[in-house]
């Protein structure tokens, strides 16, 4: 008998209840993105800190992510408990978030970043690995659970802007521990077994462990590179709206509530987008999606050099459905179409080493004199970045063949069904048949 089995369809009501804890758990992530992203800048400036200091601080965890995300994601894929390693990093963000708020001075709120690099950089790359698992065995649509965690970013952004356009931006640290305590709570939530590799449930058979070649094997996949680069300059362009978009805003006269309801303009556009993923995708293909929106992230940029005003503004808002939305979505169906199930979480580490690692820490670093010297026309340079990305996009869409970028380690430890990897050649992740 072959060791290729169809995957186990879940009963109905275990499929709804996955879905939902998966939901909850990308909701309280999301919270606390939605109070960090737009507003611990404000909170850094709150507390006297210069654009160039702001920058350096923003930078900490995405420079620390570049070794630590790998690392604690291959440590979760060879424990085989990614469950585990997921409810120690919320407790530590936690920690963290904690000494952020009673930090004093530059050094020591340096220190306190470099804590929120140990502990939060990697909850997201975590949970991204547990929900392709949800993906892979539940066949649960990816868009319709990660939908949760753009509202609740919506909700958090558009919260917090108003109570510290009332209140102060004071506030931003407590709204922070909060979220971090609701993410402990998701993570006890996620059932052990999702969160567990296949080597994990076959150990009795002798599977070997992940090794550390294993892991190695990825970042010598030029098409893996490939992808990492694209990706990683079309996500690294937000970086000027990430650290400095609330901030210049605020220099064009727009009130809290207006930056909260900007912000949570281009995350409505966002869930749309994801509450129809799985057509888009399947009609497209990750690789074809990933060049889209490459385009449509140079363009957005290009707009935005020119300080719009508020009408303008709001629809060039509504393109973070493409620019982030549209990348995130391309990036995920690759990951979960070109990586073994084994290195999962690796690869997801290695992705956001680069992509929000050390792209995004660079392009922070680069941000903070290049806004202070040009204001808003910094968006520029991002624009040529996303351009970049755009044709590393271009490449990888040719080259790739819609199927595994390296070997499983074990192929009997992974059973699968032929058409687990049912897109055309060069599409990767189109559902069409392949006549």
């Amino acid at each position: 008998m072959s060791g290729f089995a169809p995957p186990q369809t879940a009963p109905q009501g275990a499929h709804r209840s996955l879905a939902w804890r998966l939901g909850f758990l990308y909701a309280v992530l999301f919270l606390i993105i939605g109070c960090y992203l737009p507003y611990l800048p404000v909170w850094l400036e709150w507390r006297g800190f210069t654009a160039d200091q702001i920058a350096i601080l923003l930078a900490t965890p995405l420079f620390g992510r570049i070794l630590i995300a790998p690392s604690i994601s291959f440590v979760a894929d060879r424990l085989g408990d990614r469950r585990f390693v997921l409810i120690l990093t919320a407790w530590g963000a936690l920690i963290a978030y904690g000494a952020l708020w009673v930090a004093g001075g530059f050094w020591q709120m340096l220190l306190a970043m470099v804590l929120v690099a140990l502990a939060s950089t990697t909850l997201m790359p975590l949970t991204e690995t547990i929900a392709i698992s949800g993906i892979r065995r539940a066949r649960l649509d990816y868009g319709q659970v990660r939908l949760w965690g753009s509202l609740s970013f919506i909700a958090a952004s558009l919260g917090v802007g108003v109570v510290i356009q009332q209140l102060g931006a004071g506030l931003v640290l407590p709204f922070l521990m909060a979220a971090a305590t609701l993410m402990i709570v998701g993570t006890y939530f996620i059932p052990r077994d999702l969160a567990a590799t296949h080597r994990t449930r076959s150990a009795t058979d002798g599977t070997p462990r992940l090794r550390l070649a294993d892991a190695i094997a990825l970042v010598r996949s030029p098409l893996f590179l490939l992808f990492l680069v694209a990706a990683s300059l079309i996500h690294g362009s937000h970086a000027m709206l990430y650290a400095f978009g609330s901030l210049h805003w605020r220099a064009q006269g727009f009130t809290g509530g207006t930056i909260g309801m900007l912000w949570s303009i281009g995350v409505v556009a966002e869930i749309l987008l994801f509450a129809v993923s799985g057509r888009i995708v399947g009609r497209i293909g990750s690789a074809r999606l990933l060049v889209l929106a490459g385009f449509m992230t140079a363009l957005r940029w290009s707009f935005m050099t020119f300080d719009p005003p508020l009408w303008a503004t709001v629809i060039l808002q509504t393109l973070h459905a493409m620019s982030f939305g549209a990348a995130h979505l391309a990036a995920i169906h690759f990951l979960t179409h070109a990586m073994p199930e084994d290195r999962s979480a690796t690869a997801q580490g290695f992705f956001s080493a680069v992509v929000a690692g050390l792209v995004m820490g660079t392009a922070t670093l680069v941000c903070g004199p290049l806004y202070e010297n040009l204001g808003g026309e910094a968006y520029a340079v991002m624009a040529v970045v996303a351009a970049i990305g755009t044709i590393a996009a271009m490449l990888l869409r040719r080259r790739w063949d819609g199927g595994l970028v390296v070997g499983r380690a074990n192929k009997e430890a992974y059973p699968q069904s032929p058409d687990a990897h049912p897109h055309n050649a060069g599409e990767g992740g189109k559902t069409l048949p392949s006549s």
